[in-house]
């Protein structure tokens, strides 16, 4: 059985050695999730995870947290939701900007206003904002990914019922609810988050994540820093010999491996704000992406890790659970 070096989580630590991007987790990307809102298909939930197993104490006030939307299928985003954070009374507050076409491109706080000095909860109760057909909430909750990253890391040798690494950890997460109308006339969108910290006068994307784990197995060494720091345009381009190479480890032909690498690239999760489904359309809190990707990635030959869902994602907004 040949193993993956580097698939560890769904994106949690996913810089060389195990660590986050520049050693700050206030920016490492744990995960995100894109999912019509439950019995409200007129409206979308878009969530952003950072701060794998909580170890900073605050979001950073110096970066750009953004989710990123793809209308036409080119790779680029056409509209940003970008979030950042001010420090104040020992306490943080947060503002929300939606930049449409060229300003969604930008690396920088353009766009129209939707929350200005939104709380950020770092307790167990959530606050939550609202601004017409909009809401938003941030702060400490309950890691939704679950996984047997412990068998894994003994060569795969997953056992049913497995073990959940992930049962107890926090995580800091970010949630809007949008009309899809903010998303564009197009249903067929893609999705992906990115963050972004000031590098030499102007603002450097440190991270980045579309569909889970692509980094964390495909990726190896600096090549993980050099794809956090890539756009999805580019992805074809660069990173498709690193995905055949790791499909090929487990029996894949060439031609096969390179059919799946342009399936899975770019690194951009795609999603239909009209459809209900879960990932491979979005992604929902519960979905089992490792199971959908074990079975990917081994060819068949390992299709469970033997853990399930957790049962504490709530039922409303912002679905994120109480943390731990």
């Amino acid at each position: 059985m040949k193993t993956i070096v580097g698939i560890r989580m769904a994106d949690h630590l996913d810089s060389p050695g195990l660590t986050s991007p520049g050693m700050d987790a206030r920016v490492d990307i744990t995960d995100h999730f894109a999912f019509q809102k439950p019995g409200d298909p007129s409206k979308s939930i878009l969530i952003m995870n950072v701060n794998p197993l909580a170890r900073a104490s605050a979001f950073n006030p110096d970066a750009i947290y953004e989710i990123l939307i793809d209308t036409d299928a080119d790779a680029l985003p056409n509209v940003a939701f970008k979030i950042n954070f001010a420090d104040v009374n020992g306490g943080q507050l947060a503002t929300v900007r939606r930049a449409a076409d060229s300003l969604a491109l930008g690396r920088d706080l353009t766009g129209d206003i939707i929350f200005q000095n939104a709380p950020v909860s770092f307790t167990s109760t959530p606050t939550i904002s609202e601004s017409g057909d909009f809401k938003f909430f941030a702060g400490l909750r309950s890691d939704p990914f679950f996984f047997d990253l412990l068998a894994f890391l003994n060569g795969l040798k997953f056992t049913t019922p497995g073990t959940d690494f992930f049962i107890k950890a926090n995580v800091f997460g970010m949630a809007l609810e949008v009309p899809n109308s903010a998303l564009g006339s197009n249903p067929e969108i893609g999705v992906w988050v990115r963050c972004l910290t000031p590098e030499n006068g102007d603002f450097t994307q440190v991270d980045r994540m579309g569909r889970p784990a692509i980094n964390t197995v495909f990726m190896h060494g600096k090549e993980k820093t050099m794809f956090n720091r890539a756009q999805p345009n580019t992805d074809v381009a660069r990173f498709t010999g690193d995905i055949v190479a790791v499909l090929e480890q487990f029996g894949y032909s060439s031609s096969q491996a390179g059919s799946l690498a342009a399936i899975l690239l770019p690194d951009i999760l795609t999603y239909n704000f009209n459809s209900s489904n879960g990932f491979l359309n979005g992604r929902r809190l519960f979905d089992d992406v490792i199971d959908i990707e074990l079975g990917l990635v081994t060819n068949g030959t390992i299709t469970t890790d033997g853990v399930g869902a957790h049962t504490d994602y709530l039922s409303d907004f912002p679905y994120l659970g109480t943390p731990h």
